[in-house]
């Protein structure tokens, strides 16, 4: 893909707010930087699209503010380079709502987000891995300049 390429990142009912330019350059840092290249698709759209999703590959019939669908190992890649690494749904109304409750932007929101579902895209699982994604979460927020990530506001939940 090249920098000028948007398909990273789909827009439905995501709102005019957003700025759109800013989420296509984090979606191709974010896969330069941590996905190794490999490109994924962000949709970005709003509750009732989450809910349908959760529902359907879920089996959970509530909205949510992020879901992975890695690719499966067995699809071959149409596209010459690096196979896709599969793809991210985001709420933004609950990105909205929690930028809001955490007091930051929509835009970091959506980058909290997006890197959280495509380290899950990468394999990893913060509640099975003993801390591994927490970790990796947090190394990559710092690094890309984001607010506290999902599995720290978890963490700090917990206790």
């Amino acid at each position: 893909m090249s920098a000028d390429d948007d398909s990273t990142v789909l827009f439905r009912r995501a709102g005019r707010e957003l700025d759109r330019r800013a989420v296509r350059r984090l979606a191709e840092r974010l896969r330069d930087e941590v996905a190794g290249k490999r490109p994924f698709t962000c949709l970005l759209t709003d509750d009732r699209e989450l809910r349908r999703l959760n529902r359907l590959f879920f089996g959970k019939d509530a909205p949510t503010d992020v879901l992975s669908f890695p690719a499966s190992d067995d699809v071959e890649p149409s596209a010459p380079g690096p196979a896709p690494l599969g793809e991210i749904a985001i709420s933004v109304e609950r990105a909205r709502e929690q930028a809001a409750e955490f007091g930051h932007s929509l835009e970091e929101e959506i980058g909290v987000l997006m890197l959280h579902g495509l380290l899950h895209l990468q394999g990893m699982d913060h509640e099975t891995d003993r801390g591994r994604m927490r970790r990796a979460e947090r190394r990559w927020r710092r690094r890309l300049g984001l607010p506290v990530s999902l599995t720290e506001r978890a963490g700090r939940a917990e206790k």
